[in-house]
């Protein structure tokens, strides 16, 4: 092919990429004149004209051409790259919160794919990956010199197989392997039970039903614990690795009654918005605690964010991931696919930017387990023999309280994290009743 079909070619998609990508220019290239680009693009036409001529095998031109803008997209940051039509159906669908794989979300990292956070009950979630997690080797071939749609494109396949991950955690001395069988991977994005007098809600990602499921669970649990013993809700963004950014707006608006939620900064003018909540909340001032841990990534980030600027919340737990950018799903009508591109950063209302640096929990508590130290029992009044009952006692509220103890117990076995996000839950809203004068 010569330099001069393959230009006409290239224009459409590449050329018009770089002029929406930096279409404010830098001084540098300001300085750059259209001779320059003229000459950087016939450099382009020689090595595909070499590659096409001398490589060892036959490559056909629409793998060169994908492979040269995702590697011109995939430069600029981790979070940019291009999606063929495939990929680009695949997420739309996994927007939806169904689509077929493993179950985690990545990134890529010093050449390799880290793991954000594997996604709950998926395969991925069972088998043992956790977040932090570098994948080195996939069915044994390496990552490094891959892209990370590559990577990701060789993890999915057929439902029923199976994928050996070669992993590299901290801490472990040897790579570990996994055997991992890919399934259909429904996401429930929402997980909510009672925990005695407050409202557990899981948030496991932000897909396109996530605010309006959001409502409903919580109406139904306040409903089932009625509003004369309710005490608030605790929030668990531990490992969501984010989501759609209008979802993380009207999760947060649910909890807020006014102020700003969000505001995006960029180079292009349509780039720079604020959003704010509109009047009303569901909780009416109760309190909230969220949970967030190194796995809390963009849209997490943003509720918490949010949440944590205008006092509403508690955060406890880690410091969150640091996803700090906002990318724009561009479609291509020259290949019916698109590309990602990091067009804006966030920013929480009080014009913080977290990119690379995370949300800073206000309580930082470590994941751990308690265990119980049973010594000798010391003897009480309800010990001793012929005591007397104590007949005012309401045995229903009782049972009820000590089912609450019981189950709080379990939580610092199995959840500490939780444990202690309930707890303060409970003192927050006693020391909000004693103010009230109740």
């Amino acid at each position: 092919m010569s330099f001069r079909k393959l230009r006409t070619f290239i224009f459409p998609v590449a050329i018009i990429a770089i002029i929406f990508a930096f279409s404010s220019a830098t001084a540098d290239s300001k300085s750059a004149s259209k001779g320059d680009t003229v000459k950087l693009m016939d450099l382009f036409g020689d090595v595909f004209d070499k590659i096409k001529r001398d490589y060892v095998e036959d490559v056909s031109d629409k793998d060169l051409i994908e492979a040269a803008i995702n590697g011109m997209l995939s430069s600029l940051d981790p979070h940019s790259s291009y999606m063929n039509e495939k990929a680009f159906d695949e997420m739309k669908i996994q927007t939806k919160g169904e689509f077929g794989g493993l179950g985690i979300e990545v990134t890529m990292e010093n050449g390799l794919v880290k793991v954000v956070s594997p996604i709950d009950d998926t395969p991925a979630f069972a088998a043992g990956i956790k977040t932090g997690d570098y994948i080195s080797r996939i069915d044994g071939e390496a990552v490094m010199g891959t892209t990370l749609a590559e990577a990701v494109e060789k993890m999915r396949g057929k439902p029923g197989t199976s994928i050996k991950l070669t992993v590299l955690r901290e801490g472990a001395s040897d790579p570990m392997e996994f055997n991992i069988k890919r399934d259909i991977i429904k996401i429930k994005s929402i997980r909510a039970n009672r925990e005695g007098d407050t409202a557990y809600i899981r948030i496991t990602s932000f897909s396109e039903q996530t605010s309006q499921s959001l409502e409903k669970e919580l109406s139904r649990l306040m409903g089932e614990i009625g509003s004369e013993n309710f005490k608030g809700v605790v929030l668990d963004l531990r490992n969501n690795p984010g989501g759609l950014l209008d979802q993380a707006i009207d999760v947060s608006d649910l909890f807020l009654d006014k102020g700003e939620i969000v505001s995006t900064g960029g180079r292009v003018a349509d780039s720079n918005k604020k959003y704010s909540a509109t009047p009303g909340e569901m909780l009416n001032g109760k309190p909230i605690v969220v949970l967030i841990n190194g796995g809390s990534a963009s849209a997490s980030e943003i509720v918490s964010g949010a949440l944590q600027d205008h006092k509403r919340a508690i955060i406890i737990g880690t410091r969150s991931f640091g996803k700090g950018s906002v990318q724009t799903i561009i479609p291509l009508s020259t290949s019916k696919g698109a590309m990602r591109l990091t067009t804006s950063r966030y920013f929480t209302p009080s014009g913080r930017s977290i990119q690379a640096e995370g949300i800073e929990p206000d309580i930082w508590v470590e994941q751990s387990k308690l265990e119980s130290l049973e010594g000798k029992k010391l003897a009480t009044e309800a010990s001793l023999h012929k005591h007397l009952a104590n007949s005012a006692a309401n045995s229903s509220a009782k049972n009820e309280k000590d089912a609450m103890m019981k189950r709080q117990k379990e939580l610092y076995a199995s959840d500490y994290q939780l444990a202690r996000a309930i707890d303060m839950l409970r003192g927050m809203s006693i020391y909000g009743s004693s103010l009230n004068g109740k």
